[in-house]
């Protein structure tokens, strides 16, 4: 049986979908940003990478030029992206060029190595970092230092360079302990291309600072058409080797690599950036980093709930000795006027006793007790203590 009466109607105290979206507006804008900036480097960075060194691109970073003019003198271009079949190519009659030796493993440069050592052929490394070139060129060590010039004279004996003359080397150089390399193009004494006779079998190993003489959009300055023909043109057969992230023929043991070695430099320095702006946020956001500014309340609170309300904090935090501070303060703040005493003298022992012992011919030591003694040892101490200065008070006030 119904009663005809209507339920009261009920107020949600959970926050509407206007109420959500204005409080975290803020985050979600600055998260659609952060996408946004990563999507645009990424695709700027692709367009920009897109062939690099490729001999098939024409793009300004691609090779396709320099690899289309040894096609006209009878040269022949094979691109490989595998290690198997780099060191399947390896031979008397063929140039090896290896258009990133950074990207390679320790063990994919170690296998390398042993392919093209023995046999006959050429090896070229392009811009190949400390770690690479002593494994693919051992005797061949990496400067730290770059070379601060691009343009450089070759200033050595090896055919090739002195019929180029000055050409685009100058980047990673490099020193080598082998008595008959040929040391070309230095930048403050240090080669920027090197070549290494193989001990046996007639190949060499020329080490490039700089993959300039090979890019589209700088093949037509300098020698660097004439240095790029006849380093690459020496045998008939050309093998263009891009080394791929991708490339598992070749693992070892040593190449296992955690989550965190997989993930680019940038992203780490990212994320800490990020924690960065996080902590000085919360510091910036934080309710306290100084002391209390007091406010005016909003609303008019009884006295005697602001009372209730601290005294229990006090006893939730066990503070005995600061409620018997703030009772004594506050006795000694209302007797001070009775006994003729400035209320800015009120904490001053030797100014208070004297005039309340006066007042009410008592004993001074018990009052000193009583207004300057030690805290309350329990809850009976500090309920004794209340009543004692009730009674002071009391008698003071006492015609």
């Amino acid at each position: 049986m119904t009663t005809g009466v209507a339920p009261a109607p009920t107020t949600s105290t959970a926050p509407g979908g206007r109420q959500v979206w204005t409080r975290t507006r803020g985050v979600v804008l600055a998260v659609v940003l952060l996408l946004a900036g990563a999507v645009a480097i990424a695709v700027i960075r692709s367009d920009t990478r897109h062939g690099y060194l490729d001999p098939r691109s024409a793009d300004p970073a691609g090779s396709r030029a320099v690899a289309e003019l040894l096609a006209d003198r009878g040269v022949s271009t094979r691109v490989v992206t595998t290690l198997t079949e780099a060191r399947a190519a390896a031979g008397r009659g063929t140039t090896l060029l290896v258009a990133a030796p950074d990207l390679l493993t320790p063990h994919q440069q170690t296998r390398l190595r042993a392919a093209t050592a023995g046999a006959g052929g050429r090896t070229v490394l392009v811009a190949a970092g400390s770690v690479s070139v002593e494994r693919l060129a051992p005797g061949v060590t990496a400067d730290p230092a770059t070379s601060s010039s691009s343009t450089l004279d070759p200033h050595c004996g090896l055919p090739e360079a002195r019929r180029a003359g000055s050409a685009d080397t100058g980047g990673i150089r490099y020193t080598t302990t082998h008595l008959d390399a040929d040391s070309c193009y230095p930048s403050q004494r240090l080669a920027t291309l090197v070549r290494v006779p193989a001990a046996s079998a007639g190949g060499d190993t020329v080490v490039l600072g700089a993959p300039d003489i090979l890019l589209n959009e700088h093949l037509d300055e300098q020698g660097n058409a004439s240095l790029a023909l006849q380093l690459l043109g020496s045998r008939p057969h050309l093998v263009w080797y891009l080394p791929s992230l991708s490339d598992s023929s070749a693992t070892g043991a040593d190449d296992q690599k955690s989550l965190f070695d997989l993930l680019p430099s940038g992203w780490l320095w990212g994320t800490l950036q990020l924690f960065i702006a996080a902590v000085l946020t919360a510091f910036w956001r934080a309710r306290r980093l100084g002391p209390l500014v007091p406010e005016n309340l909003p609303v008019a609170i009884r006295a005697s709930e602001t009372v209730e309300g601290r005294a229990r904090l006090y006893r939730k935090a066990d503070a005995r000795d600061r409620a018997a501070a703030a009772l004594r303060s506050t006795a000694r703040n209302r007797l001070a006027p009775l006994v003729g005493v400035p209320v800015s003298q009120a904490h001053s022992p030797e100014t208070l006793l004297p005039a309340l012992s006066a007042h009410l011919h008592g004993d001074g030591q018990a009052l000193h007790a009583l207004l300057f003694g030690p805290p309350p040892g329990d809850d009976t101490a500090l309920i004794a203590l209340t009543d004692q200065l009730d009674a002071l008070e009391r008698e003071v006030r006492r015609p």
